[in-house]
């Protein structure tokens, strides 16, 4: 089901950049998306939740005494069950969470901050090959030449927990479709969006490595770039929920592992990742400037 989703709203968008949408044999769709809606001046926030995935990784670690590559590492989200603490203050972010805010400088593009706080957990007691070198006195020691080697936590714990924060930066598209579908419900809007994004991975990564000390700190790690798709709900011009599809990259090539700075790890993996958020838009233009919305 979730691939035809996906291809319906890949289709949506790529329609939504028509100007004209249809002709005289169906005067009801002829409407101009850009006749729909004007948000040119307004700001908008939103809340929410999120589901990943994530491909497979090569994790490189270094040290002074190691130096070795874990090839196909396998990982997955780490979701907390629907609880009160979804929409408690003070536990707000236990949950995986996605917080933005926005300003439309033109009534089909906007500029957005803010963060997807993903999870991301290296499955333990998978098997995966090893090359490199080992020389800690411990009992993994030695020389790996694309070894077959079982990821037990007293080898290894990695997990990007609280978390995987993609701090990014946006540009998105936005259009009224609703005389496209036909849909003519008063105070309700239905919207396309769709965007790009680039921004830094902000990790507090939690790791014990091979009987060394745990190690949970957030540190800048790497970068990132996505693109994503959504479809938006909005409720009296000022509330709205939106599903957004996104697909990214990640390269963190500085993740500290240990309290040594000489320890680090590197890692670079693609993900998929499924939002469902909700939030507010409001007016800050003034005078001859403010936006009359339909």
């Amino acid at each position: 089901m979730k691939k035809y989703l996906i291809a319906a709203l890949l289709l949506a968008t790529a329609l939504s950049y028509s100007q004209e949408v249809i002709t005289e044999e169906n005067p009801k769709l002829k409407r101009n998306f850009n006749d729909v809606v004007h948000n040119k001046g307004r700001m908008f926030v939103y809340w929410g939740w999120n589901r990943g995935s994530y491909s497979k990784s090569d994790i490189t670690f270094k040290g002074d005494d190691y130096y070795f590559t874990l090839f196909d590492t396998k990982a997955r989200d780490k979701p907390k069950p629907f609880g009160i603490y979804y929409f408690k203050l003070d536990e707000v972010t236990i949950p995986q969470t996605n917080f933005r805010a926005g300003y439309f400088f033109h009534d089909h593009y906007n500029v957005a901050l803010g963060v997807d706080h993903m999870k991301y957990v290296m499955h333990n007691n998978q098997v995966v090959n090893a090359s490199g070198n080992i020389n800690t006195g411990g009992v993994y020691d030695g020389v790996y030449n694309n070894t077959p080697i079982n990821l037990e936590k007293d080898f290894l714990t990695f997990e990007h927990t609280d978390g995987l924060n993609y701090v990014t930066v946006e540009v998105n598209r936005f259009d009224t479709v609703d005389n496209w579908i036909g849909f003519g419900v008063k105070n309700i809007d239905i919207n396309l969006t769709e965007g790009l994004g680039f921004g830094v991975l902000y990790p507090k990564t939690n790791t014990k490595l091979l009987g060394k000390e745990r190690y949970d700190e957030f540190h800048v790690s790497g970068y990132g770039m996505s693109a994503h798709v959504g479809l938006d709900i909005t409720f009296f011009k000022y509330f709205f929920i939106q599903y957004t599809f996104k697909a990214g990259y990640i390269n963190m090539q500085d993740i500290r592992t240990t309290a040594s700075k000489s320890d680090s790890a590197s890692q670079d993996f693609t993900f998929l990742e499924n939002m469902w958020v909700f939030g507010g838009k409001f007016n800050v233009a003034t005078g001859k400037n403010k936006n009359k919305n339909k």
